[in-house]
């Protein structure tokens, strides 16, 4: 195995953190099973997913065309949603999906192919718009569970269909 650039740990020790990583052990029991501090394991844990993003997202530079599926998803949080509590402490509906504390991620699927996922600041379509221009070649048919990509994809060369959760009929957008 290789060993990570300016790094004051020893080859052994960054061979046997690779190891639990690949693992999948925590980082507390990986640095007890090293003999490292347990932030410096986390913090290796960290550098070593940081890698791997980038390596990834230089591999995905690739197009998608034809016919994409494109949708957004939340995950994490400690409850799903937290929607009960704000009918009682707050006259008005908070916006957001019952989203609190939880990481929106958006998702491109070329079907019968390869998929992209990007974690994302908002779900707004000022945040969606560019990774689908950039992402998906002109020309294509875009497919969508929202209505947020109706009026910036109308005049971006992309024929945008939407897709309504459980039925199998499609709408031109």
């Amino acid at each position: 195995m290789g060993s990570m650039r300016k790094s004051r740990l020893s080859k052994y020790k960054q061979d046997r953190l690779i190891e639990h990583f690949v693992a999948g052990t925590r980082a507390r029991t990986a640095a007890s099973l090293c003999g490292v501090h347990r932030n410096t394991a986390a913090y290796y844990f960290l550098r070593l997913r940081e890698i791997i993003a980038y390596e990834l997202e230089t591999e995905s530079e690739t197009m998608f065309g034809g016919e994409v599926e494109v949708d957004e998803s939340y995950f994490g949080g400690k409850r799903k949603g937290k929607r009960h509590l704000r009918a009682f402490t707050m006259p008005y509906r908070a916006a957001g999906r019952g989203a609190a504390g939880k990481i929106p991620v958006f998702g491109l699927l070329k079907r019968g192919g390869k998929v992209y996922t990007k974690i994302i600041p908002d779900a707004s379509g000022a945040t969606l718009i560019p990774i689908i221009k950039r992402k998906v070649i002109p020309d294509s048919i875009v497919y969508s569970l929202s209505r947020a990509c109706k009026h910036a994809l109308s005049g971006s060369g992309l024929l945008a269909w939407l897709q309504r959760a459980g039925c199998a009929g499609l709408s031109p957008l």
